[in-house]
């Protein structure tokens, strides 16, 4: 059955860093558009990065030179490195795909064109 389970949260520091890991069982990450969406308390879930079957990757204005999405294939994981954490960065992290055919080329931000969701994993990053 198909499964994404993420791991990797915890609490940091600013300034420190994280590396998040979503395992994909029954779906192919480079197959299909895939990323991670960050939600707290009082938004809705919006899109940080996503990377699509050729490996074109997009990020959400506020993360890019911090945020690196990336997949391993072999092992049908993906990847969220996160470098110089801030407090803004807390908050629950899901992995996402869209099943929508067997090759996604052109990523979206948009939480509705994602279908198979993870559990998501929790960061706090203090002061």
């Amino acid at each position: 059955q198909v499964q994404l389970m993420e791991s990797g949260g915890g609490s940091v520091q600013a300034g420190g860093s994280l590396r998040l890991s979503c395992a994909a069982s029954q779906f192919p990450v480079e197959r299909h558009c895939m990323g991670w969406f960050r939600q707290t308390p009082g938004t809705e879930r919006e899109g940080v990065a996503v990377i699509d079957s050729p490996g074109t990757v997009r990020y959400e204005e506020s993360v890019k030179g911090r945020f690196t999405i990336s997949r391993d294939n072999a092992t049908n994981t993906l990847y969220l490195q996160i470098n110089v954490l801030e407090p803004s960065d807390s908050g629950t992290y899901y992995c996402a795909g869209s099943n929508r055919g067997t090759w996604c080329a052109g990523p979206t931000l948009d939480r509705r064109l994602y279908n198979v969701w993870g559990q998501g994993t929790q960061v706090t990053v203090s002061s």
